[in-house]
């Protein structure tokens, strides 16, 4: 069996556009891939199309090898434009693997943990950055049954924070804890905003409502901020989604600060090193809860990972968020939550197919990302300030 041909394709969602491809080979199977980032996905499409040397006319059981081609013969870098370049053929590959042996993917990285994975919620936050409108979103999290749910409530903060703006951002982590009580996992949302002073000021002021993680407060390229935090800080921080390669995981492990490891299967290039690094972490006695901010695929995919890796902790889910409507019309079995939980999907590869005629109704736009640094971002619409 050999690769024929890809064929890539960008789809327009409000606050993020996706990008989609299909792996076709010779036999006529084919996989399901994705290589969705923010701003870049058409970007993320080009490179995909320069490197159609590297595995067209492959065998696309061979993944190691095609990663190798696509990765350490191009001797270019390319971060995160080329992780997820990578990680969409990889991911198509991996789903042709499972089809041509009649298996999930998990089951070929060491088989089934847990046949439903716990999920936290993000993205539900889309109203006014007051404390009221928050508690009330976070209500209705709660009565879809989730246990755990994510959110930022910096607004549109960068490195320091004006008095009045700091606590007003505690004041919204205090009224969804009041919202939710005591049992509920909340998960704050750093977005690399913030100086180590303010970051550490800020983990003090929220461990009251003991969060489970403070997630990336400090900018993630400075590996040696981000473990000082981690050791002077009262609240668990997690790290990793930006993180591109095996080496930037080794260097924040050795450090043994950071104990929740959050890998982006995109950006790392795909399913097999996103399961290297989490071995890597279990090394460390630490978990893993896969980033999972990008399109149906990629939920697929953590869901396949969630059913096999020991040292899996939670996983993302954008459900409650307005890409659900779009995900209904293009994905024939989506993956979503149900209760607070995701069912791992039982048929051979990712285990979901795409209505490929559908995605040209949902039409690319440049405008289509998230601009974390702009009052009202959080709304992810088009009424921002």
């Amino acid at each position: 069996m050999r690769i024929s041909g890809v064929t890539t394709f960008l789809v327009g969602n409000p606050w993020k556009n996706w990008l989609f491809v299909r792996v076709d080979t010779d036999e006529g199977l084919y996989g399901v891939g994705e290589g969705t980032l923010n701003a870049f996905s058409a970007t993320v499409e080009a490179a995909i199309h320069e490197l159609e040397d590297a595995f067209i006319g492959q065998d696309p059981t061979n993944i190691e090898l095609i990663i190798q081609r696509m990765t350490r013969d191009v001797y270019s870098e390319g971060g995160q434009i080329h992780g997820p370049a990578v990680a969409a053929i990889e991911v198509a590959c991996w789903d042709i693997l499972g089809k041509s042996v009649g298996k999930p993917v998990y089951q070929l990285m060491g088989g089934a943990l847990r046949d439903r994975t716990r999920a936290y919620a993000n993205g539900w936050y889309r109203t006014e950055r007051t404390p009221e409108a928050f508690a009330h979103k976070a209500r209705l999290v709660v009565e879809r049954g989730y246990t755990a749910m994510k959110f930022d409530p910096f607004g549109a903060a960068w490195r320091v924070q004006e008095r009045r703006e700091e606590d007003l951002s505690i004041d919204i982590v205090a009224a969804v804890r009041e919202a939710v009580g005591d049992e509920v996992d909340l998960l704050i949302e750093g977005h690399n905003r913030f100086s180590v002073s303010t970051a550490l000021r800020i983990a003090d002021r929220l461990a009251a409502f003991r969060p489970g993680w403070f997630e990336e407060p400090v900018a993630h390229q400075n590996i040696g901020a981000m473990v000082e935090v981690a050791h002077r800080s009262p609240v668990p921080i997690a790290t990793g989604e930006s993180f591109t390669s095996l080496q930037q995981f080794a260097e924040l492990l050795k450090h043994d600060a950071v104990h929740i490891v959050q890998p982006e299967p995109l950006y790392l290039g795909g399913i097999w090193r996103t399961r290297q690094v989490a071995a890597m972490v279990d090394a460390h006695y630490g978990v893993v809860a896969p980033h999972n901010a990008q399109g149906p695929v990629c939920a697929a995919i953590s869901a396949q990972l969630g059913a096999c890796i020991p040292n899996f902790y939670v996983q993302e889910t954008f459900e409650v968020q307005a890409s659900t409507d779009i995900t209904m019309d293009i994905v024939d079995e989506p993956v979503v939550a149900v209760d607070g939980y995701v069912a791992v999907p039982q048929r051979p590869g990712l285990g979901i197919d795409l209505d490929w005629d559908r995605l040209a109704g949902h039409p690319y736009e440049r405008a289509n990302m998230l601009p974390l640094f702009v009052p009202g971002w959080e709304k992810r619409s088009d009424d921002r300030e």
